[in-house]
């Protein structure tokens, strides 16, 4: 386990570009510090998706400096918490770990209406998942 007192969540897509970067706003934002919060792609993108940088912009988080970033064995390694979201087997498997596999449409390519209902299913599940880590 990680050597800290405080729970450590790792979100995981494809690119690192959507999903998994509204899920590490929303935690950040409503964690407060309590939780130590990572994201990475198996595959990232080289910008997080513009349609989601505005879906969070609305809810008044900022993702504009937010950076797409590979997933490491070593990010997984040093996480409690690993949330999946369509990256498949990509994601390494550590023993004393709790994974997760949240099934949510892709952004990627889909109009603004369309990840503002992504993101409000993220937000939904991301509030579940801190009242759990956080009773």
């Amino acid at each position: 386990m990680p050597d800290t007192d405080k729970p450590s969540v790792l979100f995981v897509c494809v690119h690192n570009a959507g999903r998994s970067q509204m899920a590490a706003g929303f935690l950040t934002r409503l964690a407060a510090g309590r939780i130590e919060v990572r994201s990475a792609g198996s595959l990232p993108a080289d910008r997080v998706n513009p349609a989601a940088v505005e879906a969070m912009r609305e809810v008044g988080i900022d993702l504009t400096t937010a950076t797409p970033r590979v997933l490491t064995p070593e990010a997984v390694q040093a996480s409690d918490y690993v949330v999946t979201m369509g990256c498949g087997d990509a994601c390494p498997v550590f023993p004393g770990r709790t994974y997760v596999d949240w099934r949510l449409d892709d952004p990627a390519g889909q109009d603004l209406a369309a990840v503002r209902r992504i993101r409000d299913e993220i937000r939904a599940r991301v509030e579940a998942l801190l009242a759990e880590l956080l009773p």
